[in-house]
């Protein structure tokens, strides 16, 4: 006689996304009234024609950004079961899929020097190029093909961290705007971000009957080929370009030697390392005591939380709130810091473990503006391209280790490397506070 188990499902309460829609309608729709200034487009600021043109500008750029972000989502939509669907062991598919964090360390790295010398422009369109490859390669059901993919997605996804951001500053200067209302666009590049990964999980769902089904790559390949048309036509007029030795020597003078960019960049490399150690583990951490989830119910709370995070940037960023402080994202670290601790220290129930994952999500929404917005303080736009490249080095260094002896050797534990990424995130922190320290008698918002 055969022996039926019968297996538990926990299931999300539907609350919860209600709650987190609130949420987010709330802290968009009520942080006018409760700060000092009804809009950042006031009359009072600037006048009329400028503000339409800071609009036009603004929506236009975020226009090509949603797309791109769109393009990368629609990539990233199979993830690992990219060589599953091969036939091949656990230990083959960590060793492929490290490909990606390798290539971001020995090509990502130095891609926005390429950025920076030849301008943001044409890196942009490489990004859409290596995309619109990279969606062709894997149409073709061929293991080298699909490798080979992976390893050019993983080269746009580096140019995605700074390319557009460093357009964006770059115009947004020459236009005259004003420079307070780059903290808009920050937060809002964050937003729409979030938004379009969900979009593009809702098209591949929609699009995708099964893992063999190459109908949402076909799709990531006409976007691409959009987003390349529409930033020719954006950017018709020429950009500037440097000659290597005068960038050298702006890079080492503004970079190199400047205590406060290398604290910078190591607060910048924490939230990489640990956002990408969250999307490796937080599906096997949630299913590890043998319940039946629903993750792909999960996926759209934590990208919400994010988009939470975005909106609540305003709250503790904006003069003009009374919620303004300047110690806000030393607390957003500690706070991430807190919760990925909680998760490697102990085990937890799964509803606890959806929260504290929501948790540091909303953190992680609330500090890539910030951290954007510093870059703009202390960072000319002539090495920003190269620095933010560069300091994600040491990031995917340790993603990449962490694969190999994590996923690949099976040395390290899953909450082992938790714990790193939370103490990583804790060093992050401290490198804000000396940061904060350093700007004492300077306003957090003189852009």
């Amino acid at each position: 006689m055969a022996v039926v188990i019968e297996r538990e499902e926990w299931e999300i309460p539907s609350s919860a996304f209600y709650l987190l829609f609130a949420s987010c309608f709330s802290s968009l729709f009520f942080f006018p009234f409760f700060s000092s200034r009804s809009s950042s487009f006031s009359l009072h600021s600037f006048e009329h024609a400028q503000a339409s043109s800071f609009l036009r500008f603004q929506k236009g750029f975020l226009l090509v950004y949603s797309l791109a972000s769109v393009t990368g989502g629609l990539q990233l939509v199979f993830g690992e079961d990219e060589f599953v669907r091969f036939g091949l062991s656990r230990d083959q598919i960590a060793f492929l899929f490290s490909a990606g964090p390798a290539v971001s360390l020995f090509i990502g790295s130095f891609t926005g020097i390429f950025s920076d010398i030849t301008g943001p422009r044409k890196a942009c369109l490489l990004y859409c190029v290596l995309h619109l490859f990279a969606g062709l390669l894997k149409c073709v059901n061929w293991l080298p093909f699909v490798w080979l993919a992976s390893a050019l997605v993983a080269i746009a996804s580096s140019l995605f961290s700074f390319c557009f951001e460093t357009w964006m500053v770059t115009e947004h200067e020459k236009q005259g705007h004003r420079m307070d209302l780059l903290t808009d666009t920050f937060w809002l590049m964050t937003f729409f971000e979030s938004i379009s990964l969900l979009g593009s999980q809702v098209l591949a769902n929609v699009l995708t009957t099964d893992v063999q089904d190459r109908t949402s790559l076909a799709l990531a390949a006409i976007l691409a080929i959009l987003g390349f048309l529409y930033i020719k036509r954006k950017w018709s007029k020429s950009q500037d370009t440097l000659v290597i030795w005068s960038y050298r020597k702006s890079f080492s003078s503004h970079v190199l030697r400047d205590k406060k960019i290398w604290a910078l960049g190591w607060a910048q490399a924490s939230i990489h390392f640990s956002t990408s150690i969250f999307w490796l583990l937080w599906a096997p951490t949630i299913v590890a005591d043998g319940r039946d989830v629903q993750l792909s119910r999960l996926y759209p709370l934590f990208i919400g939380s994010r988009v939470l995070g975005s909106t609540m940037f305003r709250w503790f960023y904006d003069t003009s709130s009374p919620y303004y402080s300047q110690n806000s994202l030393t607390s957003a670290f500690a706070v991430a810091c807190l919760a990925l601790s909680i998760i490697a220290y102990d085990y937890q129930e799964i509803g606890v473990l959806i929260i504290l994952f929501c948790i540091f999500n909303a953190c992680v929404g609330f500090i890539l503006p910030s951290l954007a917005t510093l870059r703009t303080m202390y960072l000319p736009n002539e090495v920003r391209g190269g620095m933010i490249s560069m300091s994600m080095g040491p990031a995917n260094l340790a993603i990449l280790l962490v694969l190999l002896a994590g996923a690949y050797d099976q040395a390290i534990v899953n909450s082992a490397i938790m714990a790193v990424s939370a103490f990583s995130l804790l060093t992050g922190c401290g490198c804000v506070h000396m940061l904060k320290r350093s700007i004492k008698h300077q306003s957090w918002h003189d852009l």
